[in-house]
């Protein structure tokens, strides 16, 4: 398994948590997102809202929440809001079994964003190279995700990203909002 995605996972020591930071995709986008997920069959569908990932899944201690959330309000604050835009489709095949929604717009912001978050107390490495995009398909048979791949190659969604979330994963495998963190640094 993908350390670096949104599955469900065993729970969490009681002096833990499991987390993710992300830039939430908002509605009518959202939801059309979560259908075509269902609609592939891809069991992640009621339980990760649609984003994309700047922190994927990390275990932290319950005593270091305080600084992790110092640390993200900083953060924040150090970037401005920005354009994204979603358009098309794209793949991991064959490294994995996942299709995606491509970030055309905002690739550099969460490059930023994403490398700033996973510094001081949150810092780790990662699985895979950074590369923002909306999982819309994961470890599904392959004719589901070749209609997730051609039923989404027109989208295009655009929006402003005025906040990053932070997520906890909930005992049911579900990812809730914790908090989100308004983006109000400098306009670049």
């Amino acid at each position: 398994m993908n350390d670096d995605t949104f599955v469900p996972r065993g729970t969490a020591p009681a002096d833990t948590s499991l987390i993710g930071i992300v830039v939430a995709i908002p509605e009518p986008w959202s939801q059309l997102l979560v259908d075509w997920r269902a609609k592939v069959g891809d069991v992640q569908a009621s339980l990760v809202p649609p984003h994309v990932t700047l922190l994927p899944p990390t275990q932290v201690p319950a005593a270091e929440r305080p600084a992790i959330s110092a640390h993200l309000a900083s953060v924040a604050r150090a970037h401005p809001a920005f354009t994204m835009h979603l358009s098309g489709t794209g793949t991991f095949h064959p490294v994995s079994k996942v299709v995606f929604v491509a970030v055309a717009r905002g690739i550099g912001d969460c490059e930023l964003l994403a490398g700033d978050v996973r510094r001081g107390p949150l810092a780790r490495s990662l699985s895979f190279p950074y590369h923002p995009h909306v999982t819309v398909a994961h470890d599904v048979p392959a004719d589901m995700l070749e209609l997730a791949y051609s039923g989404l190659a027109d989208l295009s969604a655009e929006f402003q990203v005025q906040h990053f979330t932070e997520f906890e994963q909930t005992p049911s495998g579900a990812w809730a909002v914790a908090r989100e963190y308004p983006l109000t640094g400098p306009p670049r």
